[in-house]
């Protein structure tokens, strides 16, 4: 067993587990403080219920964030105890200020968001989540400094074989974090999107299910009720979820449009800082123009010398010259071109030195894996042009006041939700495996052999056996399974309990004690 490869599926696993909740967490939370303040504004309970039933979510969301995220910065220590040395004098600085000055106003406002209802006033009260939410963008520019500086290294120069930060100004203003961070924060807003539309659709779903709401001959939606025992179905709550619904679906369409021009910058930038990556992601092997559609073959590179068994079926001409430089005529390089560029930067083998275990004196292979970079880069655009069109219909759909009375429209609504999760993952997992065989990617306008980077096979930590990492990957594996299903248990139970659920003073049956409703600071919460 190699613990490269387990170190490298441990971080995997985890941490595509935790971003999952991380997008949620940044759209959701606006999306909530922007409810509550049309809300403060207006003074419609409608606002009210769905701030109350949204924030929720959110919170069951961010708990679960807090819980699996702790896990990422300890591995770094468990697993990457050598690429914590070498990035930890700049990695120290934005990290720090993402868990003292981010996290800390985040989770604090948050508390008092949560146990502030009615306590202060109102609109403190509303700044509290305005300060939570825009915390939590700060937080993920933050993360996103860190990570861009390990694609693109600036502002550092090697001390005693440790990267040291000379230019914090540098750091900070990376432009590959720059142009990454709104493309992060539109994807998010994407997935919250996504979340309340499919969401909504269920509810407006099973309200025509059950007989609630019908149509007249035009199509339009007769909006009814069920006041019986147990249940609040007025009309308001038809509002709540045909107001969420359309909201969602704007919020889906104008975050795939930032995601789309934004996309196209950090493209144009990764030709530049990282060709190997963009080439890969195309299964480019030779030099061209066009974007590939579809590609027959196998892009499974069993060496660093070629990658010729690739044959693109479908490709678009220019498409490629377009997105690296902005014509259609100019070729990019591909694999078999850059190959040779990198073994004359960087050599053809490791260093033989006792740091890099098996791996020293061997061979480097320069060219990711081929089937997660083309695949996924087609799966990240794929599933977010898929989630863009299912906002545009929906919109459209619901022109009329309601959905359609079809149980499979309704599933393949809810099931949607997931589209937006899996291009955001799917990018990151392209972008994080692109950059192998480095932990830490040259940069190019560094030069020289001595600038700044790291090869990921000298990341790991060295004192530690496969067999431990097997055993530590296995378990993290296994927590995170029991927290998943946790989390599917909670936001399962919320949102088939509808606006209720949020507001049990809605249930007349549940909660027949108004004072001692107003009395329970964890009514909301929990």
């Amino acid at each position: 067993m190699d613990p490269l490869e387990i170190a490298r599926w441990q971080f995997g696993i985890t941490t595509v587990y935790h971003f999952l909740m991380v997008p949620l967490t940044i759209g959701l939370g606006l999306v909530v403080a922007v409810l509550q303040t049309v809300w403060l504004r207006t003074g419609n309970e409608q606002w009210l219920r769905m701030t109350k039933f949204w924030g929720k979510l959110f919170l069951i969301n961010f708990i679960m964030g807090v819980a699996t995220g702790i896990v990422q910065e300890f591995q770094f220590g468990m697993a990457w105890s050598e690429y914590s040395r070498f990035v930890g004098d700049v990695f120290g600085a934005p990290l720090a200020m993402e868990a003292l000055l981010a996290f800390f106003v985040e989770s604090t406002f948050l508390g008092l968001w949560i146990f502030g209802w009615k306590k202060l006033p109102a609109k403190l009260h509303l700044a509290t989540i305005w300060a939570a939410s825009l915390a939590s963008i700060l937080s993920a520019y933050f993360i996103l400094v860190a990570n861009s500086w390990m694609q693109h290294p600036v502002g550092t120069e090697i001390v005693d074989g440790r990267a040291v930060m000379t230019d914090a100004w540098a750091v900070f203003t990376n432009n590959t974090a720059l142009v990454t961070f709104p493309h992060t924060v539109f994807g998010a807003f994407a997935v919250a999107g996504g979340f309340l539309l499919g969401i909504s659709w269920f509810h407006l779903y099973r309200r025509r299910a059950e007989g609630i709401d019908t149509v007249d001959a035009n199509g339009r939606v007769i909006v009814g009720e069920d006041l019986s025992k147990g249940r609040n179905r007025d009309k308001t709550d038809h509002k709540v979820w045909l107001s969420s619904l359309r909201i969602g679906a704007v919020v889906a369409l104008v975050s795939f449009l930032g995601v789309a021009f934004s996309g196209h910058t950090q493209a144009q930038l990764m030709f530049e800082q990282q060709p190997m990556k963009m080439a890969a992601a195309e299964a480019a092997c030779h030099d061209g123009t066009g974007f590939s559609v579809l590609t027959l073959g196998d892009v499974r590179t069993q060496g660093s010398t070629s990658c010729d068994d690739v044959t693109a079926v479908f490709e678009l001409p220019g498409l490629l010259s377009y997105l690296a430089n902005g014509d259609f005529e100019t070729p990019v390089k591909g694999v078999n071109t850059l190959i040779p560029e990198y073994q004359e930067k960087y050599g053809t083998h490791y260093p033989d030195e006792e740091y890099l275990g098996q791996y020293a004196g061997q061979e480097i292979n320069y060219v990711p894996v081929m089937e997660v970079t083309y695949w996924g880069f087609r799966l990240m655009i794929t599933l977010g042009g898929l989630s863009a069109v299912a906002a545009a219909v929906a919109l459209w759909l619901t022109r009329k006041g309601t959905v359609p009375h079809n149980k499979w429209v309704s599933r393949l609504a809810l099931l949607g939700i997931a589209a937006p999760f899996g291009a955001n993952s799917f990018g990151w997992i392209f972008t994080e495996m692109g950059r192998q065989p480095f932990v830490v990617a040259p940069n190019p306008q560094m030069g020289g052999i001595d600038q700044v980077f790291m090869y990921t096979a000298a990341a790991v930590s060295p004192t530690v056996s496969a067999g431990e990492m097997l055993f530590s990957t296995i378990s993290l594996t296994l927590i995170y399974a029991v927290l998943l299903v946790v989390e599917l248990v909670l936001l399962t139970r919320f949102i088939r309990g509808g606006v209720a659920s949020s507001m049990p003073e809605l249930n007349n049956d549940e909660r027949k004690d108004e004072d001692k409703h107003d009395d329970d600071v964890l009514s909301f919460a929990y």
